[in-house]
């Protein structure tokens, strides 16, 4: 089994940054594909980025391309979020996920952490 916890959520001003981290315990996840997902009230949760076991590879929702970038330090066990230019849009609560595969298939995803909030005014 694999516990995911994420943290750096906040309140933070439209224009602002923030870095999101997600702390893996249980055992390694350095070969697993890592994604942060989020959703929003009264929405479905939706893929944010993606990146690949060894951090090679990367994916963003194109909502977010240009804005956001996603990392991994699998010494630490940890993959990161961090987001720049935030809009109201952003607003959501955000979750990490671990999958045996770089994917886009939320299915495919089997831990996923308890979420942290992001909350961006305007």
């Amino acid at each position: 089994q694999v516990q995911l916890v994420e943290s750096g959520g906040g309140l933070v001003q439209a224009g602002g940054s923030l870095r999101l981290s997600c702390v893996a315990s249980g055992r390694s996840v350095s070969s697993s594909g890592m994604g942060w997902f989020r959703q929003a009230p009264e929405k479905e949760r939706e893929l944010v980025a993606i990146i690949s076991s060894a951090g090679g590879m990367t994916r963003y929702a194109d909502s977010v391309k240009g804005r956001f970038t996603i990392s991994r330090d699998n010494a630490k066990n940890t993959v990161y979020l961090q987001m720049n230019n935030l809009k109201p849009e952003d607003t959501a609560v955000y979750y990490c996920a671990a999958s045996g595969r770089f994917t886009f298939a939320t299915m495919s995803y089997d831990f996923w952490g308890q979420g942290t909030q992001v909350t961006v005014s305007s």
